[in-house]
């Protein structure tokens, strides 16, 4: 019973686990198809979206592939155009080189055809000048015949016959000019000067050595003078113009016997001052750009010059003298005024006397260029100058006008005396020179090349009207005691070689500048 019972059992829950396993089959197999419908129906959804997005895609690639392709077609229409212009202006070339060379060739034709003719003409010539060769020869020897006398004693008594009446001829008249000449050429002479003098109405120029800066406010002058006055040392120092900064109202005077360093001082202080950066390093750098910039402004001075007088084919090199003559002064009278007043009246009394007033012109421009060379060799500056005009290929007459200005070579045409009379002219004019101011600057220039003239020393400035002498020198080249040493050997040679008025002071400066650059 109990075996019977545990079968029954048995059985039943083989038969309940068996309909379990058929349910849970069933639910399964139940679920499986539920998911595979979702995973069909999602991936169906995939699909559709994809589908949709590739034809966005396809639809977007055939966009840019359109645009492209038109872009292209663009492209190729705009060089077929292009082409087709150069294809015209090609063929007109052609067109216009084919005419050219058929009217060449009819001119050739043309040329060949006047060659012929001058060909023929020529011989024509040749065979009549034979015949007259021919006639003069056979009328010579009939001649000798008639005569007794062979052409040559014939021409030597005819000469004598001649050359005697002409001598009492020209002595005759000679007689008459001079008498002439006497009553009028003192009256004549003094008319020339004076319409030579009227006709050029030249002002008179006088020189001083300061210039005065104006400035917009007085606050101006500390931000130029600097912490401690540093500014205007180094502008002092980068230009050699003493700069004088007082209780005049908005001004500074710039004081140097140098017209050039003055306008260089002046063109560095408005620089300065307009850019409002004042300070050591950037006072150098203003200056050295403005030393380049007086220097094209000297070359365009002259060119300026040349142009304004009509002289034509100036070497640039003497083009660049004269305008160096700006900022120079003779006896205190402008050099470059004094030069063109003297051309000016040059060739005025040239053209009075009948000599040509345009070499007299060039002549009177370039008379004082050896005042002002780049380098000064112990020669007097009208020599200096004849042998600048003979280097630069000039002619003789002028090259010996500028030379014989002053009676140092000997004069050898009529343009010398004119320029010679037209400088004492321009110079004689009252007030037009002033002696006091020529000795003063050759004494300030004697000054600076005395100290110049010692190895190691790179600048010297007179200041403060000569009482005060400045000397830079290099940092590698001497010490601190040779500096001293330096200061003293100067002073003592100034006063055995130089005379002088009250004391100088002799300031050498030496600096020692460590200089690098961040690349």
């Amino acid at each position: 019973m109990d075996i019977n019972l545990i079968f029954a059992v048995a059985a039943g829950f083989v038969g309940g686990g068996g309909l379990a396993y058929f349910a849970w089959n069933k639910a399964l197999k139940a679920k499986k198809r539920k998911i595979v419908a979702e995973g069909m129906a999602e991936a169906e959804v995939i699909k559709k979206d994809k589908i949709l997005q590739a034809k966005e895609k396809f639809l977007q690639l055939k966009s840019e592939h359109e645009r492209y392709i038109n872009e292209k077609n663009s492209t190729l229409s705009n060089l077929e155009n292009k082409h087709k212009q150069r294809e015209n202006m090609l063929n007109q070339r052609r067109d216009e080189i084919n005419r050219k060379v058929k009217e060449f060739e009819t001119e050739k034709r043309e040329i060949e055809v006047i060659r012929e003719n001058l060909n023929a003409q020529l011989q024509r010539v040749e065979h009549k000048n034979e015949e007259l060769e021919k006639i003069y020869k056979q009328t010579l020897e009939k001649l000798e015949q008639v005569s007794g006398l062979s052409a040559e004693d014939a021409k030597a008594q005819l000469v004598e016959s001649l050359k005697e009446e002409a001598k009492s001829d020209a002595v005759a008249y000679i007689n008459e000019i001079m008498e002439e000449a006497k009553q009028t050429a003192n009256k004549e002479a003094k008319k020339i000067v004076v319409k030579s003098i009227q006709r050029v109405a030249t002002e008179t120029a006088i020189e001083n050595s300061v210039t005065i800066f104006h400035i917009e406010s007085d606050e101006i002058k500390g931000r130029i003078i600097g912490r401690e006055g540093r500014n205007i040392r180094a502008l002092e120092a980068a230009t050699g113009v003493e700069i004088v900064v007082d209780d005049t109202p908005e001004a500074i005077v710039l004081s140097a016997f140098d017209p050039v360093r003055r306008e260089i001082a002046r063109l560095a202080l408005h620089q300065l001052v307009t850019d409002g950066r004042i300070h050591p390093a950037r006072i150098e750098e203003v200056v050295q750009k403005v030393k380049k910039q007086v220097e094209e402004e000297v070359i365009e001075t002259g060119k300026r010059t040349a142009i304004d007088l009509g002289i034509h084919g100036l070497h640039p090199e003497l083009i660049r003298l004269i305008g160096k003559m700006k900022y120079r002064s003779s006896y205190g009278q402008n050099l470059l005024q004094h030069s063109r007043e003297v051309a000016n009246l040059s060739a005025i009394m040239a053209a009075e006397l009948g000599l040509n007033p345009k070499k007299a012109k060039r002549a009177g421009l370039l008379h004082d260029i050896g005042k002002v060379p780049d380098d000064e060799p112990e020669l007097p500056h009208a020599v200096l100058g004849m042998k600048l005009a003979e280097k630069y290929k000039e002619k003789p007459d002028i090259a010996n006008a500028i030379g014989a200005h002053h009676d140092e070579v000997e004069m050898q045409s009529l343009l010398a005396p004119i320029v010679q009379v037209c400088d004492a002219i321009s110079g004689a004019r009252p007030g037009a020179r002033r002696e006091v101011v020529e000795s003063y600057i050759k004494r300030l220039k004697d000054l600076e090349d005395l100290a110049l003239s010692y190895p190691g020393v790179m600048k010297t400035y007179a200041i403060q009207a000569g009482r005060e002498l400045r000397v830079i020198v290099g940092a590698d080249k001497m010490n601190d005691q040779e500096t001293e040493q330096l200061s003293y050997d100067i002073s003592k040679r100034i006063q055995d070689e130089m005379t002088y008025p009250g004391q100088i002071k002799i300031t050498v400066i030496r600096e020692t500048r460590a200089v690098s650059y961040a690349k």
